[in-house]
């Protein structure tokens, strides 16, 4: 099965960041395609190279690049919903005169297009957050 996962949830503040991590390590285990996992909300702060739990805590964002890197994931962040929450990667930087960018590893911006392309390309959209 081809799956889509919408994050729209933190990765400290809410339960659904990490379920909907566990959720796609599960279904790759399982041998179901991850066609696009996209951060919505304030799930886009997921994909900040910034933050920095304590040493004795999980890294949700290292955890998602890891598992991208490993499986070939496309990590989509809302465009709009990321510069509200100041994240940005080099072209949006640019584009609006900041000094440097702080989206993660394997993490790329883009627009609500690409949410509703992976509707589409996949059997099935998994939804974690409000």
């Amino acid at each position: 099965m081809k799956l889509a996962v919408m994050v729209n949830e933190g990765p400290y503040q809410h339960q659904s960041a990490d379920s909907a991590l566990q959720f796609t390590k599960a279904a790759l285990e399982k041998g179901h395609e991850v066609f696009r996992v996209f951060f919505y909300h304030d799930g886009v702060n997921n994909g900040t190279r910034f933050g920095v739990p304590p040493q004795d805590d999980r890294n949700i964002t290292v955890q998602w690049s890891e598992l991208a890197e490993q499986h070939n994931i496309d990590l989509v962040v809302c465009v709009a919903a990321a510069q509200r929450r100041g994240l940005l990667d080099e072209n949006e930087a640019k584009r609006h005169g900041k000094d440097g960018n702080n989206i993660a590893n394997g993490f790329r911006i883009s627009g609500l297009g690409q949410l509703i392309e992976a509707g589409i390309q996949s059997d099935r959209l998994v939804v974690f957050g409000d």
